[in-house]
């Protein structure tokens, strides 16, 4: 630190190819030194920004014994901090977290919605969660970037190791868009696959989550 201080020292007063060593007073070092640590962050933070959102279309698509089917919702909490290039490019993701409430979602029939809610254990476990642990980010087109985040989905109070993978990509009006889709087992969750109609119409095991965002800046 002392030797990045003095170089900067050096540089402002023009003292820097003098042959000899000539004390610089503490006025003019003392100063500069306070500044160091500020600079330093800057430099370091430089293209970091937080990202929030409060609504979301999500769309969870199954089949059944009868047709297909969807749920949807619309509310939502995500947070996210992501890092930028000069380009304003996405370049990496540092802090992921995502939450829906799971009496939110809603289909055409209030019988599916009542028994999609008992099989989410709703009443014990009101929201559908994911929270980031690790993440790799590659250059999509149009510049955008493609996110794969590594974390943990909780799903009617059981929590299991999910990858998602993600496009995001940033606009001009400083939000970012996200999109993408994850095939999901119920099962895997302890969900029992609702029915309606007394039973005589059964859902599939696997689901489909597809997820549009737009996350404004903080």
């Amino acid at each position: 630190m002392n030797t990045l201080v003095f170089r900067i020292i050096e540089i402002i007063t023009g003292r820097r190819n003098k042959p000899a060593f000539v004390p610089v007073p503490a006025r003019v070092w003392r100063p500069i030194l306070f500044l160091v640590p500020t600079i330093l962050y800057t430099a370091i933070s430089f293209g970091q920004a937080t990202y929030t959102g409060t609504t979301v279309d999500l769309v969870i698509s199954g089949t059944s014994t009868l047709h297909d089917w969807n749920m949807k919702s619309g509310k939502a909490i995500c947070t996210a901090v992501f890092d930028f290039n000069n380009a304003g490019q996405i370049t990496g993701l540092r802090n992921l977290s995502f939450s829906t409430p799971s009496n939110s979602l809603k289909s055409d029939h209030t019988a599916m919605d009542n028994n999609a809610y008992k099989a989410l254990k709703s009443d014990k476990s009101p929201a559908i969660t994911y929270t980031m642990s690790s993440v790799s980010v590659t250059p999509a087109a149009g510049g955008a970037s493609s996110v794969t985040c590594s974390g943990k989905l909780t799903m009617a109070g059981a929590t299991l190791n999910e990858d998602i993978v993600a496009l995001c990509k940033p606009n001009a009006d400083n939000t970012i868009t996200v999109t993408g889709t994850r095939k999901i087992s119920m099962k895997d969750f302890n969900i029992e696959p609702p029915s309606f109609m007394f039973g005589t119409v059964k859902t599939g095991n696997d689901v489909v989550l597809k997820f549009n965002l737009v996350l404004k800046k903080s």
